[in-house]
């Protein structure tokens, strides 16, 4: 018997034992292994990889290459801001150059809402911790932060006038408040403003309507701007050009570097006509009498007739501007528009009064320009006239009065006539005193330099017909002939008249205005503007002129024959409402040869015929002459 060795090479034995494997492997498992990998999904794959990185290429070329000079200047825009550095506006002085107004140094608290953060939570802390600091309502701020346009461009003023300890706690905790800053800034400050605030006016935070129509002219929305009174009227004057700082900011905002800056230009200076102390001087005695005498309000106007510049404008009650300068609150803000008495109405220039006799001067020179009367025609006045049914009274019997007597002791009876016509006096009729009176300045603006002023109204017989489908009477016309009826004009109006009557026949426009200085130190001199001439005789004039001053020697206003100066003037009470109610009125013009001073008073709503206006006039005469002497 033979015996079979056993295999002793490895490589033979691990061989073998592959082959054994595969021999041992099932139907099902061979199947597998011969079967080719199905390619299909590797393929889908495969594409979309390439279609993937084709379109990633092609977002990377728009950016880098099409787009590639926007982004980059976007990119620039967010790391290099150019902070707007605030122009200071001019300054006003009156004709002495004595400062009305001036701007004083000031921070406010400004938003960047671009650098506020995302999450409405973060905002509403911010808006918490910055109420605590400034004392103002968390509303308000709130809705600033979370409402504001996040535009790299947009800044919003939190608060004007911060105080040191107030800037100083946010600048320590800058950390806190991301997109909240301090700014260097400077606040109008108005000398006695409740003494100026009708004549200078306030400026004011731009409200959206506005910043539409100036954003072309360089208005920002976080911009002060004029909003009455000379602020307003020299807008484009006082309002400087702003500068620009270039800074560096990191991701933060926080600045980095400087790059640079443009300086701003400060706006331009105004000097005015006005006289400061005349203007205190009206302004205390008029409220004076207002609290002596239990009345509400007044308002006086004194021009320079020689060439029409406002020495002052008053106007009773008054408000104080520079609440509106330091950022008034809504409390104090409702409570001046809620006032009955309206103390931001401007009743020298807005106002419509019915003048009362203060419109006789005018309409004798108009019938004695007709020829309705000459200078010797005599009218009786037995205390009133009775035209049918009706009784038209006089304040007053006066007796026989020619025209100077008849403004002196203003007789209506005399000026019923040469108005509406009685007995032999044709009477010159609405149109003709319509005519006159425009012919001076009324029914129309007078043109000053101030905003807001009113027209009046003077009627006519076709304006009656309109309005009440009535004829005119002629009653209507003894109305008008006295100042009383429909008309109604303003305290400027009537000083303007009286000024063309003191010059001799030049109506100006009135000025409060006089100089420009520019900012780099030119002067521009604003002359007088006329608005007619010669349109009246200078021998009619004269004779109004001296019945004016026979007013004071023998009429309605003795009390001011004790002055120094020799005053020429007129008398005038208006009725309205209740006939116990009455608007007081005393118009003059000083010295009475050489005039230099109109002064037009009213008070509103006194009892019966209390001529307040005339022991005002005499004591502010007396003190401003006085005054002058000593100047001289």
């Amino acid at each position: 018997m033979f015996l079979k060795n056993k295999p002793t090479n490895k490589f033979f034995q691990k061989t073998n034992e592959i082959e054994d494997a595969v021999l041992s492997l099932s139907e099902k498992e061979v199947t597998i292994i011969e079967k080719k990998p199905h390619l299909f999904w590797l393929n889908f794959f495969w594409w979309i990889i390439i279609l993937f990185l084709l379109i990633l290429s092609g977002r990377v070329f728009y950016l880098t290459v099409v787009r590639g000079n926007y982004y980059n200047k976007l990119a620039q825009k967010n790391k290099i801001r150019s902070l707007i550095i605030k122009a200071p506006r001019g300054l006003i002085y009156d004709y002495k150059r004595r400062l009305l107004v001036h701007n004083i140094p000031s921070m406010n608290v400004v938003v960047y809402p671009y650098d506020l953060p995302s999450q409405s939570k973060k905002r509403k802390e911010i808006a918490e911790k910055l109420a605590k600091i400034l004392k103002i309502n968390r509303g308000e701020i709130w809705g600033i932060l979370e409402n504001s346009e996040k535009n790299i461009d947009k800044i919003y003023i939190l608060k004007k006038g911060v105080s040191y300890d107030e800037s100083l706690k946010i600048i320590e905790r800058a950390s806190e408040f991301p997109g909240v800053k301090i700014e260097k800034d400077a606040l109008r400050q108005y000398v006695d403003g409740m003494i100026f605030s009708h004549l200078i006016g306030y400026t004011g935070k731009i409200e959206k309507n506005e910043l539409d129509k100036l954003k072309k002219y360089g208005y920002f929305m976080f911009d002060d701007i004029g909003k009455s009174g000379l602020e307003k009227s020299y807008e484009k004057i006082l309002r400087g050009k702003f500068g620009y700082k270039k800074i560096e900011v990191d991701a933060q905002g926080k600045m980095k570097t400087s790059l640079g800056e443009q300086s701003p230009q400060p706006g331009n200076d105004l000097v005015l006509n006005i006289d400061a102390d005349l203007q205190k001087k009206i302004y205390d005695v008029l409220s004076q009498i207002l609290e002596k005498e239990k009345l509400k309000a007044a308002a006086a106007v004194a021009l320079n007739p020689k060439n029409g510049g406002v020495l002052a404008l008053v106007s009773l009650p008054s408000y104080d501007n520079n609440l509106f300068a330091q950022g008034i609150t809504l409390k104090d803000y409702q409570k001046l528009i809620t006032n009955p008495l309206k103390p931001m109405y401007n009743r020298a220039l807005t106002g419509e009064y019915p003048p009362g006799s203060t419109i006789k001067p005018l309409l004798a020179a108009a019938a004695l320009k007709e020829g309705v009367i000459t200078e010797h025609t005599q009218i009786e006045s037995k205390g009133g006239i009775k035209v049918g049914k009706y009784y038209f009274g006089d304040w007053k019997a006066h007796g026989w009065t020619d025209v100077r007597r008849a403004i002196a002791v203003s007789s209506d009876v005399f000026f019923y006539s040469v108005g509406g016509g009685y007995g032999n006096i044709k009477g010159m009729g609405m149109s003709t005193m319509k005519k006159y009176e425009e012919l001076f300045g009324l029914n129309h603006l007078t043109g000053i330099d101030l905003p807001n002023e009113s027209t009046g109204f003077i009627p006519d017989e076709n304006w009656k017909k309109q309005k009440f489908n009535e004829p005119w009477y002629r009653g209507n016309s003894y109305h008008a002939a006295i100042g009383q009826g429909y008309i109604t004009v303003t305290p400027l109006q009537i000083a303007n008249y009286i000024s063309a009557i003191a010059n001799k026949g030049t109506l100006f426009k009135p000025r409060v205005v006089s100089q420009i200085i520019k900012n780099n130190g030119e002067t521009i001199n604003l002359p007088p503007q006329i608005i007619r001439k010669n349109f009246i005789d200078k021998s009619i004039l004269k004779i109004v002129r001296e019945g004016m001053r026979m007013t004071i020697t023998q009429g309605t206003a003795q009390m001011l024959k004790e002055l120094p100066v020799e005053v020429a003037g007129k008398t005038g009470t208006a009725q309205f409402g209740n006939k116990n109610k009455t608007h007081g009125w005393f118009v003059s013009f000083a010295p009475y040869k050489d005039p230099k001073i109109v002064l037009v008073i009213l008070f509103e709503n006194q009892e019966g015929h209390g001529y307040y206006a005339v022991p005002a006039t005499k004591e502010i005469y007396q003190w401003y002459f006085q005054n002058k002497k000593i100047q001289e």
